[in-house]
């Protein structure tokens, strides 16, 4: 067994992530002993296969793109408690005059369009489009109605006629959409 007091957050440490994130302490270490949980290597950092040991990721039909959405700022396949807090941070709901660089409405949805956007090309084409409908409605509607759901999307969104969807188009497409509420997870105090 590896010994986890070696890796116990200090006070400067939960007050830095306190200010980059908006977390209260109280929300940190909670969420420091889940990370610390997942963590099976007891190396202070997680893998992929870590979160997918998570039940409702690995059940849910866009788990590996989430997955790979805590990964997109990480330079390896590993990420530390801080690099995890920074993602989550994304889903904290915005506060009046208390909004931070990772939950803003642009981070929200440019963690949305990742969830889209398989090649990290920065543009969403037909294909990614029918994909990820693919992974969220499996068998349940038959090609020909996702195909037709893909079509109208690029239609309606591509505003610059390259048959593709890029980050300003897919914010212009959600721009009535509250965004805010919707990409928000109650963290308990």
């Amino acid at each position: 067994m590896g010994n986890k007091s070696s890796l116990m957050l200090q006070e400067e440490e939960i007050a830095e992530i306190q200010d980059e994130t908006g977390f209260s302490p109280s929300q940190i270490e909670r969420l420091y002993s889940r990370f610390t949980s997942l963590d099976k290597g007891d190396n202070g950092t997680l893998s992929r296969e870590d979160f997918l040991r998570i039940p409702e990721l690995a059940i849910n039909p866009l788990g590996d793109r989430i997955v790979h959405a805590f990964f997109t700022d990480a330079h390896d396949d590993r990420i530390n408690f801080r690099q995890f807090m920074h993602v989550l941070s994304r889903f904290r709901p915005l506060k009046k005059n208390r909004e931070n660089k990772f939950n803003s409405r642009e981070e929200k949805l440019r963690f949305a369009f990742r969830m889209y956007d398989l090649d990290d090309d920065n543009k969403i084409s037909r294909d990614e489009l029918l994909a990820v409908l693919h992974m969220m409605v499996g068998a349940n509607i038959s090609e020909e109605q996702l195909a037709s759901i893909a079509d109208r999307t690029i239609m309606e969104a591509d505003t610059d006629g390259d048959q593709m969807i890029s980050f300003e188009e897919f914010c212009a497409t959600l721009e009535r959409t509250d965004v805010e509420e919707k990409m928000s997870i109650r963290f308990l105090h």
